[in-house]
């Protein structure tokens, strides 16, 4: 989504060069693109269009540019909209915006309020999208990469409903296999008085603390019975309970939690193997059942059923997403450890090989993948691999009291808040670098509250306007009534051009499955609310030009609050 001046000289731009086309029966002109110059002494907006067609139409570029702005002239509301447009180099156009034109964001801002930057879709129904995050197997308390996984899958939910999309989140428990067994079996061994060290400990048991703390409210529930069955349901419920209450601590929620193995009691894996083999996309080869998934690109095929009849893991994974198609969703963006990267393309491929059965018409990309990185957390200056709670892992609810200061000693009052900062610097830390990067996760800077922490920098910008605007004590409706004219600094300037920015972060954040961008941009935006408040004083004797910077600081305020709420990070008004 354009911003409001942008797309009013886009418009222009686009009438102008279907005209020129016309008048010397030239070929149709694509649609222009409009930047933000690098170096703000170049202007507010620049355009390439004269470099991109003077090949195709046979001219010179900077006489085609000229014949361009000379057209743009004539049209209605150009002069008011641009105060001036050069023609640069070989044939950039840059335009500068007028004051009044730049200025209008402020109200614009005001007016949309929460909505501001949203894109509507009119006369459309509301395309749907499924986001699947977290989906951690249901055998210990989720670890930092979970938590990872939240910020990114929630975030980007939020990301995508500002464009209108219906989103549903969706989380996979994988309640079924070896790794359930093992957890069984780690509490059956807890029971008959084992500790991790033992020599009878089993060797693929979970060590952590965790553990002992089933078997405490496994003997203290009343259906308590020494059988592999009742401890093996009893284990993947108090999990997940404990899993919930995690996510719940961190504000995420889900729509949807799908098990697997419901995959296996409704049929789906018997019915996806069926498929597969009646269309001659399997084969039998030592032992195992095989899929053709070289025919799709992967750099060799796969084994479906292994020799003890056994599924691989892909075909839940291919019977699942199956569900998701067969469901409606036609988007579907699955948010995954980059240890996953080896199951796309065989995912992709079964799928195929579905769709050919069943003649669905499922894109080839279907699903996309969101890969993070792993996360290393330092405390201390140290690097912290465990915690004892989970016995080999740092656990999300371990990052989230650390990072909010959070001390055993506390009472409830002091707790809670403590909490909401830790939330706030875990997710917005965890969004703020591109997923495909591994992250060092700083608890002694999380703690900072300073300019060098991150979250705290935009949070404490948000304060400091509630700060100013509650010193001025006047009626928001005031400020809809300011004269914006007087927003003539090199500082308000700054910021006004990042304001009007705001729509177009969204997009393309949200086109690009990219959080990371939102989190960049409030951190500039607070940059420049900094700057501004150090450059122009805001409580000032002139009574417009206070109520001036005044609107412009509500907007500002305004702005925070939306990108915030996407990245799921609270607005406190005092720090």
């Amino acid at each position: 989504m354009l911003s409001t001046n942008k797309n009013r000289l886009m418009q222009m731009l686009s009438a102008a060069l279907a005209e020129l086309a016309q008048e010397r029966g030239l070929s149709q002109p694509p649609t222009p693109r409009l930047e933000r110059p690098k170096a703000i002494d170049h202007g507010d907006v620049a355009c390439n269009i004269a470099l991109q067609l003077s090949k195709a139409w046979k001219l010179n570029p900077r006489d085609l540019a000229q014949s361009l702005v000379d057209r743009l002239h004539t049209k209605a509301g150009f002069n008011e909209l641009i105060m001036s447009c050069e023609i640069a180099g070989p044939g950039f156009i840059n335009f500068r915006l007028s004051n009044v034109a730049k200025s209008a964001v402020v109200k614009e801002i005001l007016s949309a309020g929460v909505r501001f930057g949203e894109s509507v879709l009119i006369g459309e129904p509301s395309p749907s999208a499924m986001i699947e995050f977290v989906s951690a197997n249901p055998t210990g308390p989720l670890h930092v990469g979970h938590g990872r996984q939240a910020a990114l899958g929630d975030a980007l939910a939020n990301l995508l409903a500002t464009q209108g999309i219906k989103v549903h989140r969706e989380f996979y428990y994988n309640d079924a296999g070896v790794q359930i067994a093992n957890l069984a079996l780690s509490v059956q061994a807890r029971l008959l008085g084992l500790k991790p060290g033992d020599s009878q400990w089993p060797e693929q048991a979970y060590n952590g603390e965790y553990i002992a703390e089933i078997v405490a409210a496994f003997k203290a529930s009343p259906d308590f019975r020494d059988d592999i069955d009742t401890i093996r349901q009893f284990a993947v419920n108090y999990l997940r309970h404990e899993q919930d209450i995690d996510l719940q601590t961190f504000g995420v929620k889900f729509d949807c939690y799908y098990l697997e193995s419901s995959l296996y009691t409704d049929g789906s894996v018997a019915q996806i193997v069926s498929d597969l083999q009646g269309i001659g996309k399997t084969y039998e080869a030592e032992g195992a059942l095989w899929l053709k998934t070289t025919d799709d690109g992967d750099d060799k095929d796969r084994v479906m059923r292994k020799s003890d009849g056994s599924f691989t893991y892909f075909v839940l994974d291919v019977a699942y997403h199956a569900s998701k198609w067969n469901r409606g969703f036609g988007k579907v963006i699955n948010v995954q450890g980059s240890d996953h990267h080896g199951t796309i393309a065989r995912v992709r491929s079964g799928l195929q090989g579905v769709a050919q059965k069943r003649g669905w018409d499922i894109p080839k990309t279907y699903p996309e993948y969101v890969l993070h990185k792993m996360v290393t957390v330092m405390r201390n200056g140290e690097e912290v691999k465990i915690s004892k709670r989970a016995g080999s892992y740092v656990t999300v609810r371990d990052l989230v009291e650390w990072s909010g200061g959070v001390a055993p000693e506390m009472t409830p009052e002091d707790r809670d808040p403590a909490l909401q900062r830790g939330r706030d610097a875990v997710r917005f830390f965890l969004i703020s670098r591109k997923a495909d990067t591994e992250f060092v996760f700083d608890i002694d800077l999380a703690l900072q509250q300073n300019d060098e922490n991150p979250v705290f920098y935009v949070q404490y910008a948000h304060a400091r306007i509630c700060s100013i605007l509650q010193q001025w004590g006047g009626q928001a409706s005031d400020l809809a009534e300011a004269d914006l004219s007087l927003l003539q600094s090199k500082a308000a300037d700054y910021l006004l051009r990042r304001l009007a920015e705001y729509p177009e972060v969204l997009t393309a954040a949200a086109e690009e499955l990219a959080p990371h961008a939102l989190a960049f941009y409030l951190r500039d935006l607070a940059g420049d609310f900094h700057a501004f408040y150090n450059a122009d004083r805001v409580l000032v004797d002139d009574q417009k030009l206070k109520l001036a910077r005044l609107a412009l600081l509500s907007a500002t305020r305004q702005v925070l609050q939306n990108g915030l709420k996407v990245l799921g990070v609270s607005t406190p008004a005092k720090m």
